[in-house]
């Protein structure tokens, strides 16, 4: 009896100190450096006061390392941000045709995608625009430092994924009631990509 004892309190131990391995910086970002792609689904819920249901659109996101980006909504209407080599374009579906925008809006939805491509780089502390805050095993709590992002985005909250390296949703909180969450699904990962699908729509 003693024995099994024995055999479970280490048992325990083990499992306890996994838990307080998971849950640090070092480990979370070793996680997200063995990412080289990942595509993905999601579902963007937009939360606002004077609405009685959110506003659902749907989609696919791309990502390739260290800082290619394709999001793409799918319904209910069409657009396009693509992000390659620094440079970005966003498109919006004007009849049966995508166009392409000139000179991007500073929108909250565009800093988050920004951001993404650095929480899948493993990159989550030293961003000069947030502060980042572990908060358990698998959430994360940014908070802007600039004065003018602050008045789009009051916090975002990352909660990852148990698959080592993904996210499971983001939500993004722009005002009193108003916030904005995206939950992932139906991820694949580490797969080889074509260069254009982050730069041709």
């Amino acid at each position: 009896m003693k024995g099994r004892v024995s055999t479970y309190t280490v048992l325990l131990f083990f499992a306890f100190a996994g838990i307080c391995q998971a849950a640090t910086w070092e480990t979370i970002s070793q996680q997200a450096n063995q990412l080289t792609s990942v595509k993905a689904e999601f579902v963007q819920e937009k939360h606002l006061k004077i609405l009685v249901r959110p506003l659902i659109s749907k989609g696919i996101f791309i990502f390739q390392s260290p800082g290619s980006l394709r999001w793409e909504y799918t319904s209910p209407v069409r657009s396009l941000m693509l992000m390659h080599n620094g440079r970005s374009k966003k498109y919006t579906q004007r009849g049966e045709d995508l166009v392409e925008e000139q000179g991007m809006s500073f929108e909250s939805m565009q800093i988050v995608l920004q951001e993404i491509t650095h929480w899948l780089n493993g990159r989550f502390t030293d961003n000069p625009v947030f502060d980042a805050r572990l908060e358990g095993d698998r959430r994360i709590v940014f908070t802007p430092k600039d004065e003018a992002i602050s008045k789009l985005i009051n916090k975002i909250e990352l909660n990852l994924s148990d698959q080592p390296s993904l996210m499971d949703s983001v939500i993004i909180h722009e005002g009193p009631g108003s916030f904005t969450k995206l939950t992932f699904n139906n991820a694949v990962i580490n797969q080889q990509l074509e260069a254009s699908l982050f730069t041709e729509k």
